[in-house]
């Protein structure tokens, strides 16, 4: 990987090419993200950098963090994530990358959390069919039917695909192209949709997959 940062979803919008074509974009507000530690082969066994997201008041940070943030110098921040980066001689801490270091062209890969569905039959969560509603299926047709034999094995498979809690997780969608990069404003618009909702925090970061 060689950039990453951390962004909140804005929303969805279009915007149109020199051909006049229609793309639907998601807008991204990525960045400013502060440097809050740099992770090195010696100390750590690996090499990678802390990025912070979004100010938060400091009588919101307990004792610990507060030594951390104050040893990089840096306001507290909402969001910490690591990066593993190539390189990552040229990023000390104390450094603040926007969303410049991004450009129209740029293949990344968005990590988010899905919006929270709450409890889902099997039908919404696993895309069952619904059982017939002529003859013998009873008062219901949306129920996931048999569940297994009562003989052998006398008992539901680990990993069956039943009803229960849907979305609220975490979700990645790979090989994403950046249309635009506005840096006054730290925006980036990336083609197609990404998951959450507005608001929600997400990553950005070279994509590893690249099609």
């Amino acid at each position: 990987m060689k950039k990453g940062l951390i962004g909140k979803k804005i929303g969805m919008t279009q915007i149109f090419d020199e051909k006049g074509n229609m793309i639907p974009v998601t807008v991204i507000e990525a960045g400013p993200c502060a440097v809050v530690q740099k992770k090195t082969t010696e100390n750590d066994g690996y090499e990678a950098v802390q990025l912070g997201y979004g100010d938060m008041k400091a009588n919101k940070v307990n004792k610990p963090m507060k030594g951390h943030f104050a040893k990089a110098d840096v306001a507290p921040k909402k969001v910490l994530k690591e990066f593993k980066l190539a390189d990552t001689s040229s990023v000390n801490v104390g450094d603040i990358l926007k969303a410049d270091i991004f450009a129209a062209g740029d293949i990344v890969d968005v990590v988010g959390t899905s919006k929270g569905k709450g409890t889902a039959g099997a039908i919404k969560r696993w895309n069952f069919s619904r059982l017939k509603e002529s003859h013998g299926t009873g008062p219901v047709a949306r129920h996931a039917g048999s569940l297994g034999a009562c003989s052998d094995p006398s008992r539901v498979y680990k990993g069956k695909k039943m009803a229960g809690h849907l979305g609220s997780e975490r979700v990645t969608v790979q090989n994403l192209s950046v249309v635009k990069v506005d840096s006054e404003n730290n925006l980036i618009a990336i083609k197609g949709s990404i998951p959450g909702p507005k608001g929600g925090i997400v990553v950005i970061a070279d994509s590893v997959k690249k099609a």
